[in-house]
């Protein structure tokens, strides 16, 4: 009786300290997570994530931009789009890439982020489809040799595939207006999930001009 009263608590302190030690890890994991979704982590390897995202790096040396697009995306044709991907058997989830000519040499000269994302809104609302659009997030970074990037997350519900989360960015360069625009559902039954944030965000901040050559 004695040596199996010693023996349970011998064994005791080993599982105590095992959920210890898992219980740490599990918050530090959850910790790093809250971290990165609120931007503390913007300094992190974009290869790496492009690798654990599945995303791959698309160029267009002839336009001059780059990003990282979802290797699961198809390249698709369409008027008006300089380059548009879509995903499989949803193709009102989709990356696209619009490039015009404009006489500004940079994005500064049209306006602030603010001023900006008014005009997407505003062309938003003024589509036939389109029953209510909102601003949800603003933000400027810089991209490749100091060029003025902005971006934008905003809502759009419309007849045409119900409510949808946009991420876009946008900068000029060379004389030329670069236009991303990120679509995917985010209806009230199916919002859409912390993971493909993700990986939409991490499409969004790859935009850039692609470097001279």
């Amino acid at each position: 009786s004695s040596s199996s009263s010693s023996s349970t608590q011998n064994r005791f302190p080993e599982k105590s300290n095992d959920l210890s030690i898992s219980f740490r890890k599990r918050s530090l994991n959850l910790s790093i997570l809250a971290l990165f979704f609120n931007g503390f982590l913007p300094n992190l390897s974009k290869c790496a994530y492009a690798e654990e995202m599945e995303l791959q790096r698309y160029t267009d040396s002839k336009e001059g931009f780059t990003l990282l697009i979802p290797s699961s995306f198809n390249k698709v044709e369409k008027a008006g789009a300089t380059v548009l991907f879509e995903e499989v058997g949803k193709g009102s989830n989709n990356v696209g890439v619009v490039v015009n000519p404009v006489r500004l040499s940079s994005l500064g000269e049209f306006g602030t982020p603010e001023f900006v994302v008014e005009k997407l809104i505003q062309a938003e609302k003024r589509k036939e489809s389109t029953t209510d659009a909102e601003v949800i997030g603003v933000a400027e970074r810089s991209g490749q040799g100091g060029l003025q990037v902005y971006e934008f997350e905003y809502k759009v519900d419309s007849t045409r595939g119900g409510m949808k989360r946009i991420f876009s960015a946008a900068f000029v360069a060379s004389k030329k207006l670069y236009l991303l625009n990120i679509a995917h559902s985010d209806k009230p039954e199916s919002p859409l999930d912390p993971q493909t944030r993700m990986m939409l965000e991490q499409v969004l901040h790859s935009f850039d001009a692609a470097p001279q050559t």
